[in-house]
């Protein structure tokens, strides 16, 4: 089987990979497109500590079920062939965490092309069927595999009350900067994009939404949300030099690297500071069907499973801000 795995020293596309078994609940899936994401960068810089099949942005086809019960195979039976997502952590369902609810940090988890799960750079990989969500058949393949970042950035919302009259400014014009921004425009009047690249920023100015130069960009601190998406160690600096005393900033950045950083201002100032990561597919399935997003103009390349390293050095570079990796 082909897939993109990282060895722990480079990523590489090898043929030779074992199909997947999957355990009892779990789906074999075959993807139709895959979204080259900042936390996949950042494991081949050694984040996590992961090694294996790289990957957890999709949408695909199940293909096989294998039942948790061999005497009633209907429930299996009834996702062959249904185009879905999935989400990426995969729960115990017994511990701590998952008994109140907190699954997303369940204490055994395994997260998919993130932590000892394989992941979907892959002619198929299995997840869970309690993971799937049946995209609507007018949502296109192309939208739907911004499933998993827009359901971070919706993320945002279930964590904190975000009001119309709220200043809010994101940092990062990258992928989930631009996913970020689109979010909460529904929710403010008052949201601001703040990146380094002119060309990113207007696919943003397009939607309406104020942008930045991060060089034109004179911190006040009077900012009432930040949300960091940089994917940089300096995000968290510029965002306490913009968020108001008793202001919020929203932590979205996952770097190998982190910089040394002077925590003070958080206790003099007051300011909350908001981890998010995953977030609800149900609303972003939504988003995506109502068109309340604009997911097209962030695609920038597709290129097949075959070339995906040149993929992951193009989702790098500046002058790019969506790749897709396409399995035909």
């Amino acid at each position: 089987m082909r897939c993109l795995i990282y060895n722990g020293t480079e990523p590489r596309v090898v043929t030779d990979r074992d199909e997947p078994d999957a355990a009892p609940g779990e789906a074999i899936i075959r993807p139709l497109l895959a979204g080259v994401c900042s936390t996949d960068l950042e494991i081949c810089k050694g984040y996590m500590g992961y090694t294996g099949v790289l990957g957890h942005e999709f949408v695909g086809v199940v293909e096989a079920v294998c039942n948790n019960d061999d005497r009633d195979d209907s429930a299996g039976a009834a996702w062959l062939g249904r185009r879905v997502v999935g989400e990426i952590n995969c729960v115990c369902g017994r511990c701590d965490m998952c008994t109140r609810g907190l699954g997303n940090h369940c204490r055994e988890r395994t997260v998919l092309g993130i932590v000892n799960r394989d992941g979907c750079f892959a002619e198929r990989f299995a997840l869970p069927v309690a993971n799937l969500h049946v995209v609507p058949d007018h949502v296109p393949d192309e939208h739907a595999v911004f499933t998993e970042p827009l359901a971070a950035a919706c993320q945002i919302t279930k964590q904190i009350d975000v009001h119309h009259g709220d200043t809010v400014t994101v940092l990062g014009d990258g992928r989930l900067g631009q996913l970020c921004a689109q979010v909460l425009a529904l929710f403010s009047d008052h949201v601001t994009l703040v990146g380094k690249h002119a060309g990113k920023l207007a696919v943003a100015a397009a939607r309406g939404i104020d942008t930045r130069l991060v060089a034109d960009v004179r911190p006040a601190a009077d900012r009432d949300l930040v949300v960091d998406c940089t994917a940089s160690p300096s995000g968290l600096d510029m965002a306490l030099r913009l968020v108001r005393p008793r202001g919020t900033i929203v932590l979205k950045t996952t770097v190998a690297d982190a910089a040394p950083l002077n925590l003070a201002p958080i206790v003099i100032h007051e300011i909350n500071l908001v981890g998010s990561r995953c977030g609800p597919f149900d609303v972003a399935l939504d988003l995506l069907a109502d068109r309340c997003v604009d997911v097209d103009p962030l695609i920038t390349d597709r290129l097949p499973l075959a070339d995906a390293t040149t993929a992951l050095r193009r989702a790098a570079s500046p002058d790019h801000i969506k790749v897709l990796l396409t399995f035909d």
